[in-house]
């Protein structure tokens, strides 16, 4: 249920397969901007080592009608 004044946001991830995020009620896109960057840290975390160079890991922050409103990206590389 969405909270007053509240709107919806998503949290695309993409790694491995792309996970479609299909709920997310923050306040503005200010707040949304605050939980990606936690979120992000926590799943980067969670990778555990499986992040391989040559493959990226995206997030894609969207509003309710799937406009992007920032996307966030980590790409392993291996020096030239």
């Amino acid at each position: 249920m969405r909270g007053l004044g509240h709107k919806t946001y998503f949290f695309h991830i993409t790694h491995d397969r792309t996970e479609i995020d299909h709920e997310g009620d923050l306040p503005d896109k200010h707040a949304a901007w605050k939980e990606a960057t936690v979120t992000a840290g926590q799943i980067l975390q969670g990778i555990d080592g499986k992040l391989v160079s040559g493959r990226g890991w995206r997030m894609d922050v969207t509003d309710e009608s799937q406009s992007t409103l920032y996307v966030l990206h980590i790409r392993a590389e291996k020096p030239k």
